[in-house]
């Protein structure tokens, strides 16, 4: 094995250990989410009402401490900015704010 591959392999190795999602996401498209969010700009909303880069908004301890409420935040977001998302895409997209914020999935 050449050195690069191996040096890629050790480097990849604890973002696809990190890349957890709770179990009620399990089957959601990580990528779309991704792309969802982007496309919707999330951050640039979360930044107005926040502030600073937006993070503040994740507050693990606050009122959306288990899955089901964040997918409910990403629903009511979703109702609000009149999104129109269907729930497989609201799956993936709590599912990348559980995997990058929340990290319900993990023990």
């Amino acid at each position: 094995m050449n050195r690069t591959l191996l040096a890629a392999i050790v480097l990849a190795a604890p973002l696809a250990a990190g890349a957890q999602v709770s179990a009620l996401f399990k089957d959601a498209d990580l990528a779309l989410g991704e792309k969802l969010i982007a496309e919707h700009r999330c951050s640039a909303c979360h930044m107005r009402r926040v502030g600073g880069d937006g993070s503040a908004i994740y507050r693990p301890q606050g009122r959306i401490n288990n899955p089901g409420a964040l997918r409910g935040m990403v629903e009511y977001c979703s109702t609000e900015l009149n999104l129109s998302l269907f729930p497989e895409e609201t799956a993936a997209i709590a599912a990348v704010l559980d995997r990058d914020h929340y990290r319900f999935g993990r023990k």
